[in-house]
Parts: structure tokens; C-alpha cells; sequence
């Protein structure tokens, strides 16, 4: 090969596109720099949301044992999450700095709050679980207790009479069915 092949080969390589394989690996060293990226930004989101659930041990200390409405606890999924109970919850809104409490409904997902601070959120958190409070104990007035059952005791003089009679009946027949087959056989 002589020089001047090298030297039109060396132009047409740097005019060429990138090889396949250079691109792919370009692909991957950028996919894995975003997912770094998301893993950070979902860590973030984490660690905000448990910011908010340690200002909010007090006001869980305070809520009676015996009201079990709330189930308090960090998901972390797509989209970690903050539960309060079975239908509220706290997100981080889309800029991952804002928080947002919403509640599931049955005619769609309303928002109850939005925040960057925590101190707002714990109180609209607050608002929310005394009004829930409020609803259980309404719900438990408006409801009667049911009325007590009485069951009756079988009366056990007639269920031994029964037994008695039958007793005999059967010894009866036990014995006739013998005193037959002896006469039978004479």
C-alpha cells in the first residue's frame, strides 16, 4: 500500500460516521449517566419524604391506640411515596423539591397541599388526621350497636324422653325379631 492510499483512507474514516460499535458504547456511558442521575434524584425524593415522616412523629404519638386509621410508612417504588393512610399520601411534585399531599377519591385525586417546607405540610397533615378522627367517631355514634342475641337452651326433659322411648322401642323390636326367628326355626 503505499502513502497516498493511507492518507485518502485516514480522510475518508474522519469524514465517516462513527463506527456502530463506538456509537453504542457512546449510548451506553450516556444511559448509565442518566440513570445515575434518576437514582440520585429518587434518593433525594427519599430522603425529603423521610425529613417529613420524622416531623411528623409527634403528631402520630399523639393518636390514640385504639384508632387504628392510620398506616404511616415510606413506599419506594417509581415514585417513592409517603402514606398517611389507605387513601392520602405525600409525593414530591414534578421539580422534586415541592412536596404534595393528595388524597384518593372516589371521583379522582385531589390535592390537599402543596409545600416546599415541611412545617406547612405537617400541619395540613394535621388538619387532615383530625378530621378523619372527627369521621370515625361520627361513624361510630351513627352506627348502633347491635342488639344482643338471646338463644335459647333446648329443653333437655324432652330430648331424654325422646332417647327413653326410643330406647325401648328399639330393645322391643330386638326382641321380637329373636322371639321370630326361634319360632321359625322349630
Amino acid at each position: 500500500m503505499s502513502d497516498a492510499q493511507n492518507t485518502g483512507s485516514n480522510a475518508v474514516s474522519a469524514s465517516r460516521p462513527i463506527r456502530l460499535r463506538d456509537a453504542l458504547r457512546q449510548a451506553r456511558i450516556e444511559a448509565a449517566d442518566r440513570t445515575g442521575v434518576v437514582v440520585d434524584l429518587r434518593d433525594a425524593e427519599v430522603a425529603r419524604l423521610e425529613i417529613l415522616n420524622e416531623a411528623l412523629d409527634p403528631l402520630f404519638a399523639q393518636v390514640p391506640e385504639q384508632v387504628d386509621l392510620f398506616d404511616r410508612g415510606i413506599s419506594q417504588g417509581d415514585t417513592p411515596r409517603l402514606w398517611i393512610d389507605v387513601v392520602a399520601h405525600i409525593l414530591m411534585g414534578r421539580d422534586k423539591r415541592i412536596y404534595r399531599f393528595v388524597q384518593d377519591t372516589r371521583f379522582g385525586r385531589i390535592v390537599i397541599a402543596e409545600s416546599h417546607d415541611v412545617a406547612p405540610m405537617v400541619d395540613a397533615v394535621t388538619d387532615y388526621v383530625a378530621r378523619r378522627m372527627i369521621e370515625r367517631e361520627h361513624a361510630l355514634v351513627a352506627t348502633p350497636a347491635p342488639a344482643p342475641v338471646v338463644i335459647e337452651k333446648p329443653r333437655r326433659r324432652g330430648r331424654f324422653w325422646m332417647f327413653a322411648l326410643g330406647f325401648i322401642f328399639g330393645a322391643l323390636a330386638l326382641f321380637g325379631f329373636a322371639l321370630f326367628a326361634t319360632l321359625r326355626n322349630l
